[in-house]
């Protein structure tokens, strides 16, 4: 088989997401629809992807330092430290929205949360059912309080209601990892773990698009929920799993933990098969099971292999599985650059590859050594590069198959009008610009007049007067509008129509037609403020 034709299914890592999924097999947009050129790079592309980022690091350091914990592991100060870190790199991104003053709340709210779960790991260590009963009574309340503040601070654009809801999916997928934790059932522990880590990512989109939704100027009028958007996502959720999975396996395997470590190695098979079956839905068995192959041995099972050589001290067998290592980022380095058409190129790709692969072993290096916070600080420089890794890969597919992710361009919102007036004052606005009058805005019979010249020429209509027949013609656009001077009968396009008040000439010369009727047959929405005598007319034009 030739190379390009397995590799080039990296593309369907699309088909992991169901949008995206629909817009690949989708007739072509009728040519009347304006298209816009799809990016991932854009500022709400650019929000989610953090999101995504931090959002998913919470849920795979937290699970990790409760099961540290609880093991009493010589790493669980470390553990917990990077998870307390996390909270605290969120704070610039929140401070950048909503202000000093919504940071320092998310801190004081997302914090005592972690501090709920290292709570429950402890009761639940000591047989302290009080405790436990405490602790998830503090977690449940904090589900509430936080569901609150993302409601008040997104302005309901994420209704409470549903932050609520996916709070609550979050915190019960820690709580289940954990239970089967304790209870040694370690399959269906990361079996969860691969659920709510996935979860965090539907929460990133959720929330980053109820965020844009809210700001769209400060996002450059970009969405959060573009098919573009969403497969930088799918990138990042796969590229970052493996990650997290492969540092917590070699861990395990390290410190002699067969079955935990043989649970991770099933979730990570887990995680293979997700590029396996998307692949194999587009190219077929053979072509996936080459990806398989390449991806199985000289990848995952070399870092299983360098554990062992790391374990050993065996510096023969170290430089034999690094050398394979090597030659996987050289080999999967030329693949992407074939299936991309150029668009990640080999160099770019491998460099890529050999930083994840040098920051994977630093990780064990350094936990091999005993140095768990230096571990826990590469550990998470290692897990950030991944979601460069998802940038860059799903900007090479969204540039060589743009058409596929563009989304409709957007209808320009209109332009809005807004006339102000006011009772017995001759200044008028019209948007920015104001003017005087010669005469005013009248309250006549209870019935509320308005200079009909004015109103009509500050929108941009014609008046004509012809003094013989008493007549006024405002030509608006398409319209014509004839009145007559004393009587209550107007004119539209040729219509007759009864006005309910009667239009006159006041002392300044000026044809005073009733507000509300003319309003009305312009379809301008009225407001009116009785305390001032303020007249405010706007209209989409």
């Amino acid at each position: 088989m030739k190379m390009k034709t397995f590799i080039a299914p990296v593309l369907s890592l699309s088909l992991l997401m169901p949008g995206i999924a629909g817009a690949a097999s989708a007739p072509q947009t009728s040519t009347s629809m304006t298209m816009m050129k799809a990016s991932v790079n854009t500022p709400a592309a650019d929000l989610r992807a953090n999101l995504d980022h931090l959002l998913s690091e919470h849920f795979a350091l937290a699970v990790t330092a409760m099961a540290k914990a609880y093991d009493g592991a010589k790493d669980a100060d470390a553990a917990y430290k990077a998870l307390d870190q996390n909270a605290l790199d969120m704070q610039p991104a929140i401070a950048s929205l909503y202000g000093e003053a919504g940071a320092k709340e998310f801190e004081r709210i997302f914090r005592a949360h972690n501090k709920y779960t290292d709570d429950l790991v402890k009761a639940t260590k000591m047989g302290n059912q009080a405790g436990i009963k405490q602790a998830q009574d503090n977690i449940n309340g904090f589900v509430d309080e936080f569901s609150t503040f993302l409601s008040t601070a997104t302005e309901g654009k994420l209704p409470k209601d549903a932050a609520k809801q996916a709070l609550k999916v979050h915190e019960d997928l820690v709580q289940k990892v954990f239970d089967e934790y304790v209870a040694g059932d370690y399959t269906d522990a990361y079996k969860a773990y691969r659920e709510g880590f996935k979860e965090m990512f539907d929460v990133s989109k959720a929330l980053s698009t109820a965020i844009t939704t809210q700001m769209p100027e400060k996002f450059n009028n970009t969405k959060a929920d573009t098919k573009a958007a969403d497969l930088r996502s799918a990138l990042n959720h796969l590229a970052s799993e493996h990650f997290a999975l492969s540092a917590l396996q070699m861990q395990e395997q390290y410190d002699g933990r067969t079955a935990a470590s043989n649970a991770l190695v099933t979730a990570e098979a887990g995680n293979t098969a997700d590029f396996k079956a998307a692949i194999a839905s587009i190219y077929g068995n053979e072509g996936a099971n080459a990806f398989e192959k390449i991806w199985v041995t000289n990848h995952v099972n070399a870092q299983s292999d360098y554990v062992k050589a790391v374990k050993d001290n065996d510096a023969t067998a170290r430089t034999a599985v690094q050398k394979r290592i090597d030659g996987f980022t050289t080999e999967f380095a030329t693949f992407l650059d074939s299936a991309t058409a150029g668009n990640l190129p080999k160099s770019a790709a491998q460099q890529a590859l050999t930083t994840h692969e040098n920051q994977v072993q630093k990780v064990l290096d350094q936990y091999a050594a005993g140095n768990y916070d230096a571990s826990y600080t590469t550990n998470r420089e290692g897990f950030k590069v991944m979601f460069g890794v998802g940038q860059a890969l799903g900007n090479a597919i969204v540039t060589q198959f743009n058409d596929k992710f563009q989304e409709a361009a957007p209808t320009p919102a209109p332009d809005m009008t807004t006339v102000w007036m006011k009772l017995n004052s001759k200044m008028l606005k019209i948007n920015d610009k104001t003017t005087n009058m010669d005469t005013t805005p009248v309250l006549w019979k209870n019935t509320t007049y308005i200079p009909l010249r004015f109103l009509s020429e500050g929108i941009g209509a014609t008046v004509k007067w012809d003094k013989k027949a008493q007549q006024v013609t405002v030509m608006a656009g398409d319209d014509t509008l004839v009145f007559w001077v004393n009587n209550t009968v107007m004119e539209v396009n040729g219509m007759k129509k009864n006005v309910g008040s009667t239009v006159f000439v006041n002392k300044d010369g000026r044809t005073q037609v009733p507000l509300r009727f003319i309003a009305e047959l312009l379809q301008w929405n009225v407001k009116w403020a009785q305390k001032d005598g303020s007249i405010t007319l706007t209209k989409a034009m």
